[in-house]
């Protein structure tokens, strides 16, 4: 019983901080002090200190703020009118047409890119307008959006496997390896979706189909070969062995910094624009990690009391 008050208590503490418009991390770690101070006995500043340190230290994590800069150079570039403009003559015959578009480019970007949120709006950015003007329906258009944009937490090289890899001490090469076959089998279920969703509804799908030759296709496949030269360098590298997920993180940078000053979209506002955003947004999950891991640690000082407490009654 005790147990369970204590659940509903943290619980209750940690939707009031949220509810209040505090930020998760200190949302966290202030439900966290707020356990130690009522309830265990361990010094809540050392807890605090060690526990932080320790996950902010480790080497491994500084592969997650490349991988956010990768996606906010890439972000800037003309990648979404290279991948609608690649894509869009082998999907628009498909039962779904152009909607497709959308699941196969974020599946694609979010294999260069870790973050989610730049995959949805580097795909948005050029296929909301394009399919908007072809009178697809708007809850289809978005929803496959939206929901093809989580591809990013599993595709490699995904931050949520990172973070995961962090906090759990495994290698995170392995679960980028693992997370490959995962993700494709989910933006095939996608697809799978559209396409019925389409067959079902084939009156609110628009008619209009643009004829293309099987050599123009190829030569709109073209502008695919920037994306998939930075999939190979970045995941080949890491499934090969080659390099750690930190070194390929290295050479996805520099391979997106070279595709944005050939595509003429590099310049010095541009690069200070996705370093402050990428610096910004691995702050921000470092320092979420940092709250859960301090929580954590609340729970295992809990875990000991309970197992000291039962360990002095049998004896």
């Amino acid at each position: 019983m005790t147990e369970i008050f204590l659940i509903i208590f943290f619980i209750s503490v940690l939707l009031f901080f949220l509810g209040s418009g505090i930020w998760v991390a200190i949302s966290m770690i202030g439900v966290s002090t707020i356990g130690m101070m009522l309830f265990t006995s361990r010094p809540v500043g050392d807890a605090m200190a060690t526990t932080i340190w320790g996950t902010s230290s480790s080497w491994t994590l500084t592969a997650l703020p490349l991988f956010v800069w990768m996606g906010e150079i890439l972000f800037r570039t003309k990648l979404s009118e290279n991948l609608f403009a690649g894509l869009s003559p082998w999907m628009q015959k498909l039962p779904g047409g152009l909607i497709h578009v959308n699941v196969v480019g974020c599946a694609l970007f979010a294999a260069i890119s870790g973050s989610s949120a730049a995959t949805v709006a580097t795909v948005g950015k050029m296929s909301i307008p394009e399919l908007r003007k072809r009178k697809y329906p708007e809850k289809i258009l978005l929803g496959s959006l939206a929901g093809s944009g989580t591809l990013g937490l599993l595709i490699p090289p995904s931050i949520i496997l990172i973070i995961y890899g962090v906090t759990v001490q495994e290698s995170i090469a392995k679960l980028f390896i693992a997370g490959i076959i995962p993700g494709i089998m989910i933006a095939l279920i996608f697809m799978s979706y559209v396409m019925i969703w389409s067959l079902i509804n084939k009156k609110s799908m628009p008619k209009y189909v643009e004829n293309f030759s099987f050599l123009e296709k190829i030569r709109k496949s073209k502008q695919l070969l920037p994306v998939i030269i930075l999939i190979s360098a970045v995941i080949g590298s890491i499934y090969t062995g080659v390099a750690t997920a930190t070194e390929a993180a290295s050479l996805g940078v520099v391979g997106a910094l070279i595709l944005s000053y050939f595509q003429k979209s590099l310049t010095i506002e541009t690069f200070k624009q996705s370093l402050l955003g990428a610096t910004k947004t691995s702050c921000m999950i470092a320092f979420i990690l940092a709250g859960s891991t301090f929580a954590i640690t609340l729970c295992i000082n809990f875990c000991i009391n309970d197992f000291l407490y039962y360990s002095w009654n049998v004896s």
